[in-house]
């Protein structure tokens, strides 16, 4: 059998991503708010090594607005996969078809899923399946793909469709004036549709449409532009309304005619829709929605730093203690050398090992997390968020990649690319380091359980609290100087909340598990030796006795001096900060292998002193991974540079603050 490429398409929270994962196995984190799919991403499905799927953003049209838009569009006009499947939300199947009618226009090999189809019947709802493939003459397959229902037979009939080249069946359903508009611009731009091997009658509806991007590509002479807005001016006078809005009103006449024969409504509103309502009448409230955010973060925290997370640690960190003593005692037993003991025991098993012990930390949070998000929840605090961040310039699509950048900023940055706005994109890329990344936990971790022991979570939610607040301040002053403007209107869609899935929430674990295991030994373990070697050598490359005396301490003391205004002026404070560009996790395995481990910690730092580096380590520039990701972003390495050096300057002058006021009112 030859290769065979599927494209897999549908609307935000469709169920998609799921699906994705039942055809390839991939271990591909599966969302519940729309903006995770920010790239295309492709997988075998099971069994069939020869036939593969590409997994591309939820959309609702292939009008080329937003970036999820384009990446579609472009990859089927060009890419041209030999199928389609395109999913859809049976529960809201009139919505969902408006899709399906725009794909059905490119003319290509297609066939439809119609998911949550178990959903449809608890409802005591009916969707004649048949009849619908009989009525588009375009394959149709009822699944479930959060219960595995139907998708064998999907990939049969999908495989079946793309060998065949079996093109949909109905193409013209339109009536009236926009009939009469979109065939007369097609016989117009015959010709150059098929120079550019586009489908007549997509290229046809997008003129309609007035698609600037499809005039350009067609390479229309100013006469047939001409000819094109006259039709079109011609038929908005007619139906006395905009050409949008009138193919929109064209599909939709048609998608009410099809559900009147083929879908039978016992119940309205569905049971899932009528619980989120009722939910949301507390959760969205307008005076409580933000507080009981706050509150469910609280307890979130409370379990992972202060019960959960934090027994799970401490008994890894016996373990990792035994571990290491046991191999110190074979070292020594060998007779190896005294210099490559102390590389091993003290450099590489004290920074791995003081990094791996916040492993379940990490594991904890974002099982809460993923929970949140599978729920439907986190979706609803993206439309809550929606009117504060429009105070500071952005909208609250602008909250999705804020929200990833809790869990790592170089994601969250790439996934600024489904803003529809420059003004937007960027403005969210400048405040998304702000956010505090899970690389942060260990430090977290490690300060509050030396010097907050009986606050850890208040502390915790304090410090993400604070990031929240600076990047507010920032986004006003940015919208007031820099980037001046309104932001782009929010429209979102809010799923109907549902219990997660186990699976979801195991994949989302393991991933983080995974990224933090590999950044252990990778990052982590070189710049353990490397910051043994410096610790251990002096500027003459001489074995030093004291610590004091090495190139490392020499680098620190030379740095120390700018800290001291915020309340630490201790080189390996300084050297711990320095290697945390590396990676945030290096601060804790550097201050292991300088020997400051947590019954030491205090020694350098008081309550109030440690709590202003928390505010220095939550704001400074983030790791190198990030701050590439910002100048491929931003397209410009001076811009990149300024914007770390203006992070790093407000994380000095916030951590400045924190301490004078600290002083002031008697802390220490």
């Amino acid at each position: 059998m030859k290769k065979i490429t599927v494209a897999l398409i549908g609307n935000q929270n469709c169920g998609k991503t799921t699906l994705f994962n039942q055809l390839t196995g991939s271990n591909q984190h599966v969302g519940n708010f729309p903006g995770v799919t920010v790239e295309k991403k492709v997988g075998i499905i099971k069994k069939h090594p020869d036939v593969s799927v590409v997994d591309l953003p939820g959309i609702y049209s292939l009008a080329p607005y937003t970036s999820e838009e384009v990446v579609t569009r472009d990859f089927l006009l060009k890419e041209k996969p030999d199928a389609i499947i395109n999913i859809l939300d049976a529960t809201n199947i009139e919505r969902n078809l408006y899709l399906t009618l725009q794909l059905m226009d490119l003319n290509m090999p297609m066939v439809l899923a119609f998911n949550m189809m178990d959903e449809v019947e608890s409802n005591g709802n009916y969707i004649d399946v048949k009849k619908i493939e009989e009525e588009l003459k375009v394959p149709v397959v009822p699944i479930s793909a959060s219960k595995k229902f139907g998708i064998s037979e999907l990939v049969q009939r999908t495989i079946k469709t793309a060998q065949n080249g079996t093109r949909p069946g109905v193409q013209d359903f339109c009536l009236g004036q926009v009939h009469k508009a979109i065939h007369a611009i097609g016989n117009l731009i015959e010709d150059s549709a098929v120079a550019a091997d586009i489908p007549i009658r997509f290229a046809a509806t997008k003129l309609v449409e007035g698609d600037e991007p499809m005039m350009k590509t067609l390479s229309l002479t100013e006469n047939q532009i001409d000819i094109v807005g006259h039709i079109t001016d011609d038929m908005e006078k007619a139906l006395g309304t905009d050409r949008e809005a009138a193919l929109a009103d064209m599909r939709y006449e048609f998608i009410e005619r099809l559900c009147r024969r083929t879908v039978v409504k016992h119940s309205v509103e569905s049971r899932e829709h009528i619980r989120s309502v009722k939910i949301d009448n507390v959760l969205t409230n307008r005076i409580w929605a933000i507080p009981i955010f706050l509150g469910i973060m609280l307890t979130v925290f409370w379990l992972t730093f202060g019960v959960i997370g934090a027994f799970l640690s401490d008994i890894l960190e016996k373990g990792i203690e035994i571990f290491t003593q046991l191999s110190d005692q074979t070292l020594s037993y060998w007779g190896i050398s005294e210099w490559m003991h102390s590389l091993i025991i003290d450099g590489v098993y004290a920074g791995v090992g003081g990094v791996l012990s916040f492993l379940p930390i990490i594991v904890v949070l974002f099982f809460f997390l993923s929970i949140l998000e599978d729920s439907g929840y986190m979706a609803r605090v993206a439309f809550v968020m929606d009117k504060i961040l429009r105070k500071i310039g952005l909208s609250g699509r602008s909250f999705v990649p804020m929200l990833i950048g809790f869990g790592c900023s170089v994601p969250a940055i790439m996934a600024t690319r489904t803003l529809s706005g420059e003004h937007d994109r960027k403005m969210t890329i400048l405040l998304i380091p702000f956010m505090s990344c899970s690389a942060k936990l260990p430090i977290y971790a490690l300060f509050t359980a030396v010097f907050f022991q009986k606050n850890q979570a208040l502390v915790m939610i304090s410090l993400y609290v604070i990031g929240i607040i600076i990047a507010i301040i920032c986004g006003w002053f940015l919208k007031s100087t820099v980037y001046n403007g309104e932001p782009v209107p929010f429209i979102m869609e809010l799923p109907s909340y549902r219990l997660p899935s186990l699976k979801s929430i195991y994949l989302l674990m393991w991933d983080k598990a995974k990224d933090f295991l590999q950044k252990a030994f990778t990052i982590i373990f070189v710049g353990t030796i490397i910051i043994w070697i410096l610790q251990s050598l002096d500027t003459q490359f001489n074995l030093v006795e004291n610590g004091a005396d090495s190139i490392l301490a020499l680098v620190g003391r030379t740095v120390s001096p700018v800290f001291a205004p915020l309340g630490f002026n201790d080189w390996r404070a300084a050297t711990a900060l320095i290697t945390g560009l590396t990676a945030k996790e290096a601060v804790v395995s550097t201050f292991a292998v300088l020997g400051v481990q947590a019954s030491s910690l205090s020694e350098l730092f008081t309550p109030l002193q440690a709590f202003s580096f928390l505010t220095f380590t939550l704001l400074y520039m983030p790791c190198v991974a990030a701050m590439a990701a910002i100048r491929r972003e931003l397209g410009s390495g001076w811009q990149a540079t300024l914007a770390m050096v203006w992070q790093t300057g407000i994380a000095w002058i916030v951590a400045m603050v924190v301490y004078t006021l600290g002083r002031l009112m008697g802390f220490c």
